[in-house]
């Protein structure tokens, strides 16, 4: 992804309007309501499976079919404790801090973490790459636990303004510093199976705090992750 195809500018402010077919979100926060986890995850997978089955059974699909029959289940499974398990805050990581014994004093980037994620308005894939960075302010964190944390944010309905921020911001809280940097490169479903049909088209999302707000620290954060 070209520079200039990076969306830098995250609006923090949305108009009412159709979301049909427009990329839009209402908060920055995950849509939730607060008796979200009253009810255990194996409930929901019973009640999840009885609803699926309503729709399959709606759409004229034969659920004696030994290919079909236990699709019900599988989806509901998949959808609570796998594509959606970053809903509950029962699954977020425990981030580890070690103290910065080498006195690195400069940005540490893991550029193209892999994730899956769903979009909320039609509840199809978004797929791609995460590039994080960040400057230690005294602590840094374990490698693993930054894929951990893009996956946790990513396993839920989304749109990609509001997963680079979650992600920026865990990040930011977690490390104790502003000096943070995401950018994602994504495909979504949503634009490539369906509507416009536009299967070559990708996404650019970036939040840039502290230090890579400034050009020198943000130019190369961007050439370090647009090189091969």
């Amino acid at each position: 992804m070209k520079q200039k195809e990076i969306l830098l500018n995250i609006q923090h402010n949305f108009d009412d309007q159709d979301m049909d077919d427009d990329h839009v979100a209402t908060s920055f926060d995950t849509p939730l309501r607060g008796d979200a986890f009253e009810m255990h995850d194996d409930e929901k997978v019973k009640q999840i499976e009885s609803h699926f089955t309503e729709i399959m059974n709606i759409l004229g699909l034969d659920l004696t079919d030994d290919s079909l029959k236990g699709t019900p289940h599988r989806v509901a499974k998949m959808y609570v404790k796998e594509v959606f398990s970053g809903l509950n805050p029962a699954n977020k990581p425990k981030a580890r801090l070690f103290e910065n014994k080498y006195k690195y004093d400069q940005m540490l980037v893991e550029k193209d973490i892999t994730f899956y994620s769903h979009c909320e308005h039609h509840f199809v894939p978004i797929y791609g790459k995460a590039h994080v960075a960040y400057i230690s302010s005294g602590e840094v964190i374990g490698l693993s636990k930054i894929n951990r944390i893009v996956q946790y944010y990513s396993r839920r309905p989304q749109v990609q303004e509001r997963l680079t921020v979650q992600i920026a911001k865990e990040l930011q809280n977690v490390l104790k510093t502003e000096h943070v940097g995401v950018v994602i490169d994504a495909t979504h479903m949503c634009v490539a199976s369906r509507g416009v049909g536009d299967t070559n088209s990708k996404t650019g999302t970036a939040f840039f705090g502290g230090k890579f707000k400034e050009d020198q620290a943000k130019n190369e954060f961007l050439n370090y992750i647009n090189s091969k």
